[in-house]
């Protein structure tokens, strides 16, 4: 309950003294104090009544209104049967640190206070959440598309004055009531509540975060009609939604976590039928990889894309360009055999990554189609239709996906759940424009990945414009090849620059990028020509190599990128 309801209720005698811009703040409990120091009994949120027999002296009252305002208490509310008129010391002290401030009249028992405001708090509140349930409930079947989760969140604000989200594993906000969650506080509250589920902890689980104290609540089908009970966490824990509340769920009532936990299978009954929904996109996609890998007619594979096009870019005039995406999740094998089927869970995986991060709500994954097979997952990503992208730095599904920009923003949380026996591996082929492009794009995508496992990390992609150039052979080199090489060429200036702070592998790097250029490498480095022939000089003097040499040139390029 709210301080503004505790004012507006004429039976219990307060009257506001200051504070009327803080009316909204939220009573979680109540307690009553002559203490001059009650600190230990206090854990933020509560109305604190007191009588006022501490205060002995006018200096008093700060210290008083300071350890109430650390502890993060609600309001202050003082009897005047003892003093009469509340003393200014007090008012003044609660104007300086925001802290509401009521005057009890004399008429009124502490005890009557307290006995509506533990009312209000816990049965009251019990009994308005399985309203919130019952009403989402008859929402959720008194239509074919339901109330969606939003309805029931924006219940749970205006009800119970509780703020929550509903999130994907990667931290992408599917549903809020009122202001979305910063993204950054999203990811981490996903990346907590993965790596919490992969230990074993049960639900829900707490988090502090910028001051504040959420509570996370898995979303989970358990009721009539669910999928069966699944026997290892990480087939589910990677597609698993999760509704973050702004409260510490640690007091609460078992009545109270009960009834969030049906809010959560209200939820989960959306997201059931979202997975329903990509059922014809599953499909399609299915379809046309069949084709490709059984080595169809191209004529065959454009009419089925010419099915496919309508579903996934409706109202487009023109076919558009595809592009692959290939992912694998794989988890330490126990007895050289996988512990979970990885496909569908990289398939579920991949219609998350694909979805654009700025993007709220589950109908957004209504443009991507992913198939498995196997232990692969292959997205099918339509692009609308115009110039293919040559660029390697083009990160939007408009002109074309880059592999390091589906990554960026779901890395953290993915290796939150991933833990240290999962990875997930990803390839980005190349934009093509037709169905006889489609089956190199496929193969594409897949040494794209190839690559991209070859590299240390959880989380690791790679593109199609790395396949023509010297990174996709650098990740195959053995790894003692690889030390043994760059400590040749590296070593003698690395222990020169930690001797003299001389830079020469900066300026040795700066040097090749500038294609040797003296001019252009001396102006990014800022130093005179003559420094950087002397800095050149030295570098080949103690490697014995000759920068103006291609075969020089090329092996310090390429120890500097296995570095």
């Amino acid at each position: 309950m709210r301080l503004r309801a505790l004012l507006e209720t004429d039976a219990l005698g307060l009257r506001l003294l200051g504070g009327e811009d803080e009316l909204d703040r939220t009573v979680r409990g109540v307690m009553t104090t002559d203490l001059k120091d009650p600190s230990r009994y206090l854990s933020g949120g509560e109305l604190v009544l007191t009588g006022l027999a501490w205060l002995r002296d006018p200096e008093d009252a700060e210290p008083f209104v300071r350890i109430l305002a650390s502890a993060g208490v609600a309001a202050l509310a003082a009897g005047e049967a003892e003093l009469g008129d509340i003393p200014d010391d007090l008012v003044q002290a609660c104007s300086r640190h925001r802290l509401p401030l009521f005057a009890v009249n004399e008429t009124v028992a502490f005890a009557t206070i307290t006995e509506h405001v533990v009312r209000q708090v816990s049965g009251e509140r019990a009994g308005d959440l399985a309203a919130v349930v019952d009403r989402h409930r008859r929402l959720m079947t008194s239509g074919p598309a339901g109330g969606g989760p939003e309805v029931v969140l924006d219940l749970l604000g205006s009800d119970l004055d509780l703020r929550a989200w509903v999130l994907s594993p990667t931290g992408r906000q599917i549903a809020g009531a009122g202001e979305p969650l910063e993204p950054s506080l999203a990811a981490t509250l996903a990346g907590e509540h993965l790596s919490a589920t992969r230990t074993g902890r049960r639900g829900p689980h707490r988090l502090s975060a910028a001051g504040t104290t959420y509570s996370l609540f898995p979303i989970r089908n358990t009721g009539r009609g669910a999928a069966p009970a699944v026997r290892d966490v990480r087939e589910t824990v990677l597609s698993d939604w999760l509704l973050a509340v702004e409260a510490d769920a640690g007091d609460w009532p078992a009545a109270r976590l009960d009834l969030l936990q049906g809010v959560t299978q209200l939820i989960a009954v959306e997201r059931d039928r979202r997975d329903a929904a990509r059922t014809v996109r599953r499909r399609l996609a299915q379809e046309v990889l069949e084709l490709v890998q059984t080595g169809a007619a191209p004529a065959e594979i454009a009419a089925r894309l010419r099915v496919a096009a309508p579903v996934l870019l409706p109202g487009l005039g023109t076919a558009p360009h595809w592009q692959v995406v290939v992912a694998r999740v794989e988890w330490d094998a126990e007895g050289g055999q996988s512990p979970v089927e990885t496909g569908p869970v990289a398939q579920a995986l991949l219609e998350e990554i694909l979805v654009d991060p700025a993007t709220v709500g589950p109908e957004s994954t209504d443009r991507i189609a992913v198939a498995h097979h196997g232990d692969e997952a292959i997205a099918l990503v339509p692009l609308p239709a115009g110039p293919l992208p040559d660029s390697e730095d083009e990160g939007t599904v408009g002109i074309g996906l880059h592999a390091d920009a589906l990554l960026a923003t779901v890395r953290d949380p993915l290796s939150s759940g991933l833990a240290d026996d999962g990875r997930l591996t990803l390839g980005v082929s190349a934009a093509v424009h037709s169905a006889e492009g489609l089956r190199g794009a496929l193969e594409e995508a897949r040494h794209a990945r190839r690559v991209a496992a070859a590299r240390p990390g959880r989380v690791c992609a790679a593109g199609h414009h790395e396949l023509a150039s010297h990174v996709l052979l650098l990740p195959f080199v053995p790894d003692d090849v690889r030390r043994a090489f760059t400590a040749r060429l590296l070593d003698p200036l690395r222990d020169y620059d930690r001797r003299h702070r001389a830079e020469l592998i900066p300026t040795l790097e700066a040097f090749l990028d500038c294609d040797g250029s003296w001019t252009r490498c001396a102006t990014r480095l800022h130093l005179h020509v003559n420094t950087l022939r002397y800095r050149v000089g030295r570098i080949e003097q103690l490697t014995g190599r000759d920068l103006s040499r291609l075969e020089d040139k090329l092996d310090f390029f390429l120890a500097l990128r296995m570095s």
